[in-house]
Order: structure tokens, then sequence, then C-alpha cells
């Protein structure tokens, strides 16, 4: 396995969120788990939300198609930028789901090659990278 295999995303990667519920919320989510409903808290949150998702299924998908929007993961490696930055060319990232930047480019390649970054999900670049392209993120 070479060094960029190994650290390109996985699509079944996670995302941690927190959120803040009330006493009877919580209580009720804990009485569905102890019931056997679900197997734990995470499972009932998950769930809603999948079910949510699937509600807004049909707005969702207009909108990645009106906005051009890639759906899913969007790795761009170093080669990437450089081809781009050879084309002279410039990238306008649209994701819905997860954009990752290699960790071996570096922030003058990324100034150089990227106009603009919208991310509804996922960013992950190293710190350096995201501090120089930090006024072109939305």
């Amino acid at each position: 396995m070479t060094k960029e295999s190994m650290e390109k995303p996985r699509g079944g990667e996670t995302e941690k969120i927190t959120i803040n519920l009330g006493p009877v919320d919580l209580g009720q989510i804990d009485l569905l788990v102890e019931e056997g409903f679900y197997s734990n808290r995470t499972d009932l949150i998950r769930t809603a939300i999948r079910n949510q998702l699937s509600i807004h299924a049909p707005v969702v998908k207009e909108t990645v198609t009106r906005r051009q929007l890639v759906l899913g993961l969007q790795y761009f490696s170093k080669q990437d930028l450089e081809a781009t930055r050879a084309a002279n060319q410039r990238l306008k990232i649209q994701v819905l789901g997860l954009a990752s930047i290699a960790s071996d480019v570096s922030p003058e390649l990324a100034l150089a090659t990227i106009d603009s970054i919208l991310v509804r999900g996922a960013l992950h670049a190293s710190a350096a990278v995201k501090a120089a392209l930090a006024d072109r993120i939305r």
C-alpha cells in the first residue's frame, strides 16, 4: 500500500457531532433503548436523522443538481493540484459530503490552484492548508 492510498479518506468514515437535548427528550430516548426498540442512544438518533433525510431526499437531490455539487467524496492529491497548476487552471470545489486535500499538499500549492471551497459536510486538509484557504472556504 502506498503512502497516498493510506492517507486517502474512506467513504465510510464518520464525523462526530454534539447535540443538546432536554431531559424529557433524553428520558424518552433512554426508555425506548431500555424497551429494546434501539440498541443505544446513537442508534435512535442516527435512525431519526436518516428518516428525516429520506423525507427530504427530493429537495436534496434537486439542490445538488441546481448548485452543481459533487455528492459523496472528492479527493485532491498533490498530483491532482500540480496538474491543475500546470494547466493554468483554478478549482471551485463544491461538495456535499467529504472534500479531502492530501496531507502533502503545501499551502502555496493550495493557494495557487483553489479559488473557493464550499463543503456541506466535512473538509479534511492540513491545518496549514485550511489556514491558507480560510478566506476561500464558505
